[in-house]
């Protein structure tokens, strides 16, 4: 009877692990139309526009609820907490906790924390553009552009800033010409950004919908 208890236990825990792990994959990497501060964008993470869109609350489609994920969060995050008890000034651990939490829907617990981590260590832009991203997730879209230009002067060029600052551009505020704008410079800063052609064609979409010509230039960022 022990063994067969024990056996259960281990299958349980290999099964939340492996639902832990997908749920960050889509949500962590995928994000959306958004990319991690702190990743190279995925190959995908500009065709996943569902992913963007709030998981419903019944656990349809197999997906886990929101309590689901809270507790999977929180027991993720349980020996990173436990190492924050005898380093609770490690902005590192901090940052990593945010991303437990950042990377299982639960916005306002990893926004805490990444705050926390920042006033250690202030000019990290990667935790900052996903403070800002989180901020876009609980729906306040000028807190989240506010950190992401705060981010871009920390490190001017970084691409993940400049591409999920374009999208909230984009969604937030409606503003297609500062959007087309932030990723034009995206593309000018950084020529070998793996999601070129891809950003390229998103940037062709937007101009589409908006009812722009494809060749219409972006007007400039102000300086």
């Amino acid at each position: 009877m022990t063994e067969t208890r024990k056996s259960s236990a281990d299958q349980w825990t290999s099964v939340q692990a492996y639902g832990l792990a997908v749920v960050c994959l889509v949500v962590g990497i995928a994000g959306g139309w958004f990319v991690r501060g702190s990743q190279a964008p995925a190959n995908n993470s500009v065709e996943t526009v569902a992913a963007a869109t709030p998981q419903g609350t019944d656990g349809s489609a197999g997906q886990p609820t929101p309590e689901q994920m809270k507790r999977m969060a929180d027991k993720q995050a349980e020996p990173v907490l436990a190492r924050l008890q005898s380093d609770p000034n490690n902005p590192d651990l901090l940052a990593s906790v945010g991303n437990i939490y950042y990377d299982t829907q639960q916005f306002p617990t990893a926004i805490e924390y990444y705050q926390r981590a920042l006033k250690l260590k202030p000019t990290n832009a990667s935790v900052r553009t996903d403070m800002a991203t989180a901020y876009w997730y609980t729906g306040n879209a000028e807190t989240a552009i506010a950190e992401f230009n705060h981010a871009l002067t920390d490190e001017p060029n970084k691409p993940n800033a400049l591409f999920n600052l374009g999208v909230v551009q984009w969604q937030g505020r409606m503003d297609i010409d500062a959007a087309l704008a932030t990723w034009q410079k995206l593309l000018d800063t950084n020529p070998d950004y793996e999601n070129k052609a891809k950003l390229l064609d998103l940037m062709s979409q937007v101009k589409k919908h908006a009812g722009l010509k494809p060749g219409t230039q972006a007007r400039a960022l102000p300086q």
